[in-house]
Parts: structure tokens; sequence; C-alpha cells
């Protein structure tokens, strides 16, 4: 059973190709719920690739490579299909298809009515091939074809109501952002080949001694570069928020369970180069402590629903490379799984609250929602107590570890972390409180304040809506009221809500000391053998850490609950300079995308017209000057050539008696 990995992304490229074919025929609901099967049998057979690897002993049974085919035998470069069957791979693929299967499930009732339905169900299958491409991959090219996979679907998903100019700005941006970091890679393999003559993992890992320090920090420099693409971390995270324009399940798809994880795992899977450069790690853990916190304070002043947990993966994948760059591996790979439960839970319940408002976005024109949405507020509600860190939430568990290692690892960066913690609590806090407490503000128009106005102006993506033709006013002057009471959603979105809660709930026991036999992430040890970081810390400091991390949860709740369920406009807490994200977006446009179109108004114009044109026209018109010159010679007179010939004969022999002479 061991050897059908190929199954697990062949059913839902299958999928999605007969969806592409015959999607239509198939029509509303049959094309979602044939999507959704092709996902779940990938789940299924998943679960039976795990059983069937935990059966195998020792830890070098746990690693086995499938060869498919030959795919590029030229010279020395002899690449094969290759699927990697081992704990990293399997974990991963568990939480992909099984979150993924949940999302196509929510989506047949989410995307309802829509006239594109088949295609969006095509376009998931693709996204999630891709995904299963990327973590299988057993050598770095097979890996980076589904790391492009899932940059090309992101795409169309993105700009899935493409008919809104701010979508298709939106996928566009997510794409070129994305090609920034795939530079990284690309340069990443040619190192890596040029020092090893191999681009197979095991080869690579084999060879690590062919690696100088320098090399080896521009390796994992370069990946990590690819990494920020993907994962969004500083600078390249300005993409993840626009994404916000693709219908909700995308988003939950895209952070919960696939794309932005591929970053996190690629790092974890090169965790033998990335222990050859302290430096890297520093690096890597650096950058990603600053994303968490900048993300955090960004996502404190936002209005709308999506942009909130938009900036909320940001800053929760900045924790996961802080994990990464201290050498925490398997704290990085349980955040991730943690985060997968409750992230993908708040954006399902993001999107029911979507769809009972009929396409509101604002947290300003909510209020007062769990009177209404009873099973949309009770496991938002969970989710929200484990992504603020309140024990014995998942969340609460896989966050700590991450802080437990940051701080036996540096003490800065651990309390950039602990500041974060205390900031996700409070921003997660003001969500519910804005959406489910308070007043009712949907009940009528609401004013927009103008400071606010003018940071909604001053976005790049704004909010989207539950189709092509929303009419969410983001940024307008007055809001028009809600015609009806909000509604639950048909039971194909309410089951994904309570499976996810019970695992955000519960997910935290992966990873507790129940009994010295129970340790179902430890079997990820031998990927990362002797390089997984010990903290060495003492049960009293363990202790210690766990109650000041549930305290600084508690402050952030204490704080933002009866502050924003009294009153929502408060703009000197949300000040434009963090309602802009601070400013990043505005920076690299003025750094990078205008001097870029001026570089290339002066190719088209300048360059292109009067010197490459200039050239080849002047080439042209000198030709034809010549040409009008020397037809003056062919006159086609006879007695004009004997001349000619006459003239040259003398001028030969005048010279030839001036050389005698001499």
């Amino acid at each position: 059973m061991i050897h059908l990995a190929y199954l697990l992304p062949l059913l839902p490229l299958v999928g999605g190709s007969v969806l592409a074919v015959g999607g239509r025929r198939l029509g509303e609901p049959l094309a979602g719920w044939l999507g959704t099967g092709t996902v779940l049998g990938s789940f299924v057979i998943t679960c039976i690739e795990f059983a069937a690897l935990l059966g195998r002993s020792g830890p070098g049974g746990r690693s086995v490579v499938q060869v498919l085919w030959s795919w590029i035998p030229v010279g020395g470069l002899q690449v094969h299909v290759t699927f990697l069957v081992d704990p990293l791979s399997m974990t991963m693929a568990l939480f992909v298809t099984g979150i993924s299967a949940l999302i196509h499930l929510y989506s047949i009732g989410y995307m309802h009515g829509d006239p594109d339905f088949p295609k969006f169900f095509t376009y998931l299958n693709l996204f999630v091939a891709s995904m299963l491409l990327l973590v299988l991959g057993g050598n770095m090219l097979i890996t980076f074809v589904g790391w492009e996979g899932v940059g090309a679907c992101s795409y169309w998903l993105i700009s899935f109501w493409f008919q809104r100019d701010s979508a298709a700005s939106a996928g566009k941006k997510a794409f070129i952002y994305n090609r920034v970091g795939d530079v990284g890679f690309l340069l990443a393999m040619f190192l890596v080949f040029e020092k090893t003559g191999s681009l197979d993992y095991r080869v690579v890992f084999a060879h690590l001694h062919a690696f100088g320090p320098a090399s080896a920090t521009a390796v994992c420099l370069l990946l990590f570069l690819a990494a920020a693409g993907k994962s969004a971390q500083i600078p390249l995270f300005p993409w993840l928020a626009d994404a916000m324009e693709g219908p909700t399940p995308v988003s939950a798809l895209i952070h919960a369970a696939t794309m932005v994880t591929a970053g996190v795992y690629l790092m974890c899977r090169f965790n033998p180069m990335l222990a050859l450069s302290h430096d890297a790690q520093l690096v890597v853990a650096s950058v990603g402590a600053a994303t968490a916190f900048v993300a955090a304070t960004i996502g404190a002043t936002q209005h709308d629903i999506k942009k909130v947990l938009a900036y909320s993966t940001v800053s929760q994948l900045g924790y996961m490379f802080l994990a990464v760059g201290t050498g925490a591996y398997q704290a990085a790979i349980f955040l991730m799984i943690a985060h997968a439960f409750y992230k993908g839970l708040l954006f399902l319940g993001a999107g029911s609250v979507i769809h009972a408002m009929d396409d509101e976005q604002d947290l300003l024109r909510m209020g007062n929602l769990r009177r209404y949405l009873k099973l949309t507020s009770a496991t938002f509600a969970v989710a929200w107590l484990a992504i603020a860190g309140i024990p014995p939430l998942s969340g609460f568990w896989a966050k700590g570890d991450v802080l437990d290692n940051a701080f036996a690892f540096n003490k800065a960066l651990w309390a950039v972390g602990l500041v974060t913690a205390a900031l996700t609590a409070y921003y997660l806090s003001r969500l519910m409180a804005m959406a489910f407490f308070g007043d009712e503000r949907w009940r009528q128009a609401f004013p927009t304040p103008a400071g606010v106005a003018a940071a909604s102006a001053g976005d790049t993506g704004a909010g989207s809506g539950h189709g092509p033709t929303s009419t969410a006013t983001h940024g307008a002057g007055h809001g028009a009221g809600h015609s009806g009471e909000p509604h639950e959603g048909p039971w194909v979105m309410g089951l994904p809500l309570v499976v996810l809660a019970v695992l955000a709930l519960l997910g935290g026991a992966l990873n507790l000391p129940w009994h010295p036999s129970w340790d179902p992430l430890g079997w990820l040890t031998p990927v990362f053998g002797t390089r997984l970081f010990d903290a060495h810390l003492s049960g009293s400091t363990q202790w210690v850490l766990g109650v000041v991390d549930t305290v600084m949860a508690l402050i952030g709740l204490g704080i933002a609950l009866p502050l924003w369920t009294r009153n929502v406009q408060r703009p000197r807490l949300e000040p434009v300079f963090l309602r802009r994200a601070w400013l990043i977006d505005t920076a690299i446009d003025t750094t990078v995308s205008r001097p870029g179109t001026l570089l290339a108004r002066f190719a088209a114009t300048v360059l292109d017209v009067r010197i490459i044109d200039g050239a080849v026209n002047g080439t042209a018109r000198l030709t034809g000057i010549l040409g009008s010159g020397l037809r003056r010679a062919q006159t086609g007179y006879v007695r004009q050539y004997a001349l000619g010939i006459v003239l040259g004969m003398v001028a030969l022999l005048a010279y030839m008696a001036s050389r005698a002479w001499m």
C-alpha cells in the first residue's frame, strides 16, 4: 500500500480535468460533489499511506522513494518523476487533503448560484493536486512544478470574479510577487546542482560536505526568498491581503491548507542545509518575528473581516518561520497543523457571516450576529480562543511550543513573539466584538468616518463580496443597510464548521505529554535528526512561560472586548499608517513599480523607437544611399565600361612603374 502515493495528486488532477471538459454538463451541484469526492478520496488514501508508513519499523524504514519514470535524462542532469513518502510529506498531505475536502464541501453551499460553479471546482481540484505534488516531490524540480502549479491556480482563483478590476489586479499582484520569490528557488536549484550534480533530495543531503559556509548560506537565503514570496513574509506580504478578492473558500484554502504553508514546508525540508548556516537561521528567525509583529499591528486596524484574518495569517506564518529559524522544526509543523484547523474555521466562519449579510464584509456594518448565527458564532468563538492562545485549545500549545524554543534560542526574539501574542488576542477579540457583539448596526445606514474612508481609498485591494456583482461599499460615505435578517447557510456549510471546531479544540493533544509512549509528532524526529533544537527547559520554566503566555492572551482579550463592544468608531486606535500596512505597499510602488513603469516607457519610446529601430532603419537608409550612389556607375554603356577598364590598367601600370623605379 505504500506505493499508492501517486494516487494522491492524481485523483484531484483527474477530477479537475474531467470538470474542465464536462463540468458545465454536470452543472450544479454535481460538479461540486465530483470535486469534493476526488479530494476526499485523496484523503482516504493518505490515511492508508500514513498507516502503512507508521507500520514500518525503524526510522530508516519510514522513508520510501517511489520512482515513476525518467523525465529529463540530459547529460549530467538526470531528473526522475519521484515521490518521497516520509513522515514530513505524509503529515503535510494529511492536513492538506483533510482540510481541502472540508473546504470543497463548504464551497458547494457557498458558491450556489454562481454561473461559473463548475469552473470554480476545476480550479480548486487543480490547486490541491499542485500542492500535493509540491509536498510529495522527491527532488527539487518536482517540488518546483508543484510550487508553480499552486502559483498559477492562486492567480485563477484570486481573480475568479475578474469582472471586477480589483479582483483582476489582485490576481496579477499575487502572481508577480510570487514570481519574485521564484527567482530565489531557481537560483538555489542552479547552485545545488553545480555543487552536487543532482537535484534529488537524498543525493543533495548526502553531499552536504560539498557546500562551504558561504554556499550553504546562499542556498538557504535563496530558498528563504522563495518562501518569503509564497508564505508572505516581509517585504513580500502585501499580495496576501489583496488575495481576499477571491471567493471566501479560496481564502480558506490558500491560508489554511495549501499555498502559504509551502514556504514553511520548503525550509523544513532543507533543514540539513539550514543547519550548516547559523547566519541563515538568524535571518529566517528575525524576519519571521518581525513579520509576525508588523502583521499583527496591521490586523488590529482593519475593518474588512477577511483582511483582519489575512494579516493574522501573515503573523502566524511569521511565528512558523521564527520556529524554523530557531531549529524548532517540530514546533513549526505543530503550529502549521493547528493553524490549519483554526484558520480554516475562521475563514469559513467569516464566509458564513458574509453569506448571511448579503456579501457585506465591513465590520462597522455588523454587530450582534451571535443572536442570528448561533452555529457560526459558537464555532467562530472556538477558533478565536484557539488562535488567541487560551488554554487548553490547540493554539495555546502550538504557539507556546514556538515561544518556548524562541526563549531558549534568543530572548529578544521571544520578547517580540510574546508581544505579538498579546496583539493577536487583541485584534481577534476586536473582530469578535465588532461582528458578534454590540449593536445591530446592519439595520440602518452607517456613516464611515472620514479618516477611515481616506485609509480605505489608499488600500490597493478592496474587500470582495460573494459574487462578481457584489455591492459591498468599503470606504464609501454611507452604507445602505441590510435587508432582512442574517441567516445560517445550508448543512454543507455548517458541517465543516463543526468538524474544524472540534479539531481546533482538541488539536493540542497532538503534542501533549499524556504518556511517555504518546508522541504523535515525534515520528517527525528522523526527518530532522540531531538538527532539531532542544531547548533544555526545566519543568518549572515551562510552567512559568505557559502562565506568561496565558496572561498576555487574557490581557489582549480583556482590553479588546469591552473597548470594541461599546463603540466601534475609535479612529485614534486605527491610524492611517497602520491601516495602510505601514505604507509598505506604497513604498514598493514608489521604489519599484513607478520606476519600473518609467523604465518601460523609456524603453518603449526611446530605446526601442530611437535606438533599436533607429539602428535597423538607419542601416537600411545607409544601404539605400550607397545603392543610389553606385547606381550612377551602372549606366549600361559599353564605351564607359571599356574606358573604366583602360583607366584601371593605366593606373596599375603607373603603380608598377613607380615601384620599379624605387
